[in-house]
């Protein structure tokens, strides 16, 4: 596997060796010992979601309880985005986005400290992640999508969102952030 940083720190964009012939492919997708090589922590929940083209899920973090995501997209594409909501931290505010599909079968690890969420490019996508903690609703916090002062550029302009996401919070206005 190839472990490439970016442009936010502890967020990592992960190329696995995919070995294919006219059968089809295999890859190693997580081996725990190789991940934690690279300090990624212990992985304790497995999550699946399927979504339509235009769906855009988040911008989601928990705090506290913080949730570590490595991230994978089975079958379809999604536009990836992450938000730096570390307060203190250099690139505070910052955000980068990454296509995950099926086809490049590249992941992302997102450390806790980071608000994530996706757009979903293809007619439908499986988006499976990994979190380094349970999930705690009672800690679940959701910035707001299009906050003007974060500035994402998604490849939508009117995405399919819940109600909970059409209620996410102004970074600015965010009580409680991570350190």
């Amino acid at each position: 596997m190839k472990f490439i940083e970016t442009s936010l720190p502890g967020i990592l964009l992960i190329e696995p060796k995919v070995f294919g012939d006219e059968r089809g492919f295999f890859m190693e997708s997580y081996r725990r010992d190789v991940f934690e090589g690279q300090g990624i922590p212990p992985l304790l929940q497995d999550n699946h979601s399927r979504s339509v083209r235009g769906t855009l899920r988040g911008l989601h973090f928990q705090h506290p309880h913080g949730q570590g995501k490595l991230i994978r997209v089975t079958h379809g594409a999604v536009y990836d985005v992450l938000v730096d909501v570390r307060r203190g931290s250099p690139t505070f505010g910052k955000w980068e986005g990454h296509e995950l599909s099926a086809d490049n079968k590249r992941q992302l690890w997102v450390p806790p400290g980071f608000a994530h969420g996706f757009c979903v490019l293809s007619d439908a996508a499986d988006f499976l992640y990994k979190c380094s903690d349970y999930y705690h609703p009672e800690h679940e916090h959701t910035l707001l999508w299009n906050d003007p002062d974060v500035g994402v550029q998604w490849p939508v302009s009117e995405p399919i969102l819940s109600e909970k996401d059409k209620k996410g919070v102004p970074l600015k206005d965010l009580q409680s952030l991570p350190e």
